[in-house]
This record gives structure tokens, sequence and C-alpha cells, in this order.
């Protein structure tokens, strides 16, 4: 099993919270942690609508901000339950590490939709897979799963905000004219794919670098055909 390691910027903020929130929720013992995995999902694609919404209208934004939250709250507690209920298994650990790029896609696709930019969204979907790609490998070989100092609690704090800011627009508060909705998810859509991709290709580079000098002695095996 990878250690974990965050670089993350908010995390040391948020991580003294965890446990307190997850007494706080009173989550029945006999509950799955697959099922709140699942739960945080299926929140992540309401939020996804809201995103699809958020420049035409103003509650499209308030779905962006309480989807995102409640996905990262989900995300928060589902490893935590599993500890404390001796629930831990590999199966529930894939499935999240394999839904949260998923979400992410999934919000890419709603702003895309929001702002017609198709193509930026085609871009930006790759460019998440590629991170889950380089990350999974990554952790494989050095044995270290590695968040970044800017990583998932960061972009979807960002998120949220975005989707509070578009929500005030869209509904006019304190004169914010709601004709800027629309330019604002198309310039905030191309910075972020391209600061994406950006960011993308120095920790290729970097991962390149660090398996290289830390990780595990290379496969020299061939390949093992069975029947």
């Amino acid at each position: 099993m990878s250690k974990r390691i965050s670089h993350s910027l908010l995390d040391p903020l948020i991580t003294p919270a965890v446990k307190p929130l997850y007494r706080l929720l009173h989550i029945p013992r006999w509950i799955p942690p697959e099922a709140i995995v699942v739960t945080g999902h299926l929140v992540a694609v309401v939020a996804a609508f809201g995103f699809a919404y958020s420049t035409s209208k103003w509650w499209g934004g308030l779905l962006v901000a309480a989807g995102v939250i409640g996905n990262h709250l989900a995300d928060m507690v589902d490893g935590t339950h599993a500890r404390t209920t001796n629930q831990c298994r590999n199966g529930g650990e894939l499935l999240d590490h394999f839904t949260d790029p998923l979400s992410f896609c999934y919000w890419i696709l709603g702003m895309a939709i929001s702002c017609d930019q198709v193509w930026f969204g085609v871009a930006g979907i790759l460019g998440i897979y590629a991170t889950a790609v380089l990350t999974n490998i990554r952790a494989k070989m050095t044995g270290e799963f590695t968040l970044a100092t800017l990583g998932p609690t960061e972009f979807k704090c960002l998120l949220a905000v975005y989707g509070l800011v578009l929500a005030g627009m869209c509904s006019g508060i304190a004169g914010l004219d709601p004709a800027w909705a629309t330019p604002m998810a198309t310039w905030f859509l191309r910075t972020l794919v391209v600061l994406g991709i950006a960011g993308l290709a120095v920790n290729l580079v970097r991962s390149v670098i660090v398996v290289n000098k830390v990780g595990s002695a290379p496969d020299t095996s061939d390949w093992e055909i069975r029947k």
C-alpha cells in the first residue's frame, strides 16, 4: 500500500476538522464506506448540472458550490468511516480513486457547455485523466501517493467560489451584470485548461526524474502469457 503524502496548502487547515465533523454526522456504522463514495459522486453529478446552467440561471452557481462542497465532504469522511468501522478494503480505495477524476471531468464538461467551449472542455478532460494516470503510476513506482501544493482541495475551493460568484452575477446582486457571466466562464475555463496542461508537463518531467532516482527497481521481466 502506498504512503499518502499531501503537500496541499489547505489540507493542514481542513484535516483537523475531519474527525469532529465525522462524529457530528452520526453516520451509522453498518453503512459501507463505498456508499459514501457513491453518494459523493452523485453529488458531483448535481454540481455538473449546476456548471452547465451557471451562466444562464442564478441557481446554477449555487448548485456548483453545494455540489462541489458536498463532494469534498464525502471525500473527507469516507476514509475516516472505513477506518473507524474497520471496513477498510482495497476495492473501496480503488472506487474512491476512480471516481475522483471522473467527477472533475463532469465539472469541466458542464463548464464547457455553459460557455460553448467544447474543445477546451475536451482538452481539460484529457488533462485531468493524464494527471490521474501520472499520479497513480508514480505512486506505484515510488510507493508514495502524493498530492501537489495546488491539488484537489484547492481546485474544489476555487470551483466553489467560482459558482458563488456566478450565482451572484446571474442574479444581479450588488449591481453585477449577468451579461458578463458567459465571458467570465469562458476565460476561467481557458485559464484552468492552459495552466493545468502546463502544470502537467512540468509534473511529468519531475516525475520521470523522481522515479529514476528513488523508484523501485525497473521491471525487466517478460510478459507472462496465461491461457
